[in-house]
């Protein structure tokens, strides 16, 4: 095992400020289960409201990706034909809340230009109990080892993908139970027939279903983002806490994964603070095989009854870690959980909003899949109105969106995000400054962005 020997000095270095990139992934996991991010009542047009202020609250902090929990515990947020709703939307399980929330997620998120991803709970099924199911821990299981469970999972995820247009689809508790025994699959080993070490063998059973949807996903839209959220420590690393890991305790080996190019992004639960954070973050980083890694942030963690010592963490932290993961390269992160983020706990929305986030950002494109650029956006026309400056341009044939970027410099940077004004705009004219309350711009530009993530070179707009 490579050692990873990070000084006090080194830290002090890497996270040092930096300018703001132009591409980076800005997350939110928002929990569905208990109701603990959304929804809070059992009024459909109370619930749209409140999704809606929450999103609004994200685009001010320039939030560009929701991971919205679709699939619970073995229920799910969206009229399916394979399992019930969860009864947070109604009061009762398999209640219809009388719209779809999957369908209403995705439409608000789009129209503030964020992604959404369907977030998946995977293996864990809660009280839920089916003939693929394992009881452990008081809590029941799709067996990993069993292959009818990648064929009910991709059933799953077949259901989503084809009728949503969702932006991606993230796995969580895509493992084994948590210190699981030789109790939990004794059967299952001993008639696989392999000659494999029983960790080995787990490892194998849930790469496997890793491969299974992913190649699921991509043959129905290759476009659609895959990613999963694994235990934040692949692996123990010399001088830090040990015994709990995604690799030996879980047996989810996800840097194989990103070699395999079997994820398009892996999103590790790094709730750690300090040095155990920097540490496993550069061994995600190095390890990530040209795929996007996103630590997750966990902003919980400022809630004192959240830590284990009762002492909440400062959000001075999470500054901390995000210029770490800014400096080493890293494509962003993603914050646990959205609740904390709407309500501001210890200011860390004021403080993203003015210091960190102050300008818009791009996901990165998934360019492995795709490369190609979009033709350059042209035939463009100007008018001045009084509630601002519109701009018209011809629209482009295949499905793109556009982005638009504006300066008194000449010809406009496009990799300034300071000069950022809109993104994944879906018409071909734009009305800037319409409540006349920005700056008088000269310059503007506009490009067309596909749905890999592709840009086109910018045309360049001046007016005289």
């Amino acid at each position: 095992m490579k050692k990873f020997i990070i000084t006090s000095l080194a830290i002090l270095i890497c996270v040092c400020g930096s300018a703001q990139p132009k591409v980076e992934v800005r997350a939110v996991w928002l929990t569905t289960l208990y109701g603990l991010d959304w929804p809070h009542n059992l009024s459909p047009a109370s619930q749209k409201a409140e999704l809606c202020e929450m999103l609004d609250a994200f685009k001010r902090l320039n939030i560009n990706v929701v991971f919205f929990q679709t699939r619970l515990r073995g229920d799910v947020a969206y009229p399916s034909a394979i399992e019930p709703f969860n009864s947070v939307f109604t009061g009762r399980e398999g209640g219809n809340p009388g719209y779809d929330p999957l369908a209403f997620v995705i439409d608000e998120c789009h129209k503030r230009g964020m992604e959404c991803h369907a977030w998946i709970v995977a293996l864990k099924m809660g009280k839920r109990k089916n003939k693929l199911t394992t009881p452990w821990g008081g809590e029941n299981y799709l067996n990993p080892a069993l292959p009818a469970t990648k064929t009910y999972l991709s059933g799953i995820v077949r259901e989503i993908v084809s009728q949503y247009n969702a932006d991606g689809v993230q796995f969580d508790y895509l493992r084994y139970p948590e210190h699981v025994s030789k109790l939990f699959d004794a059967k299952l080993y001993a008639r696989s027939g392999r000659n494999l070490p029983l960790a080995d063998w787990r490892r194998s059973n849930i790469t496997s279903i890793v491969d299974a949807l992913y190649h699921e996903i991509k043959s129905i839209k290759p476009w659609i983002k895959v990613s999963t959220c694994p235990i934040g420590k692949y692996c123990d690393l010399d001088g830090h806490s040990s015994g709990y890991n995604a690799r030996d305790v879980v047996f989810q080996d996800s840097q194989l994964w990103m070699s395999r190019g079997i994820q398009d992004m892996i999103c590790p639960m790094m709730y750690f603070k300090g040095n155990d954070f920097y540490s496993y973050a550069l061994n995600w980083q190095s390890h990530n095989s040209g795929r996007s890694v996103v630590p997750g942030l966990g902003i919980y963690f400022m809630d004192s009854k959240e830590t284990h010592d009762g002492i909440a963490w400062n959000v001075n932290e999470f500054s901390n870690q995000i210029k770490y993961i800014r400096s080493n390269k890293l494509a962003g992160e993603c914050f646990f959980r959205a609740a904390y983020l709407k309500q501001n706990i210890q200011h860390i929305a004021t403080s993203l909003e003015l210091n960190e986030y102050q300008y818009p950002a791009l996901p990165p494109p998934i360019s492995w899949q795709d490369s190609v650029k979009p033709a350059v956006p042209k035939y463009f026309a100007i008018k001045y109105l009084k509630a601002g400056t519109q701009l018209f341009w011809q629209a482009l044939t295949n499905n793109v969106k556009y982005n638009i970027y504006g300066s008194n410099s000449w010809p406009v940077d496009v990799n300034n995000a300071a000069n950022i004004i809109a993104l994944k705009i879906t018409d071909n004219n734009y009305l800037y400054n319409k409540y006349m309350t920005l700056p008088f711009l000269r310059y503007f530009a506009v490009t067309a962005i596909d749905i890999y993530g592709n840009e086109s070179k910018p045309a360049q707009i001046k007016i005289e």
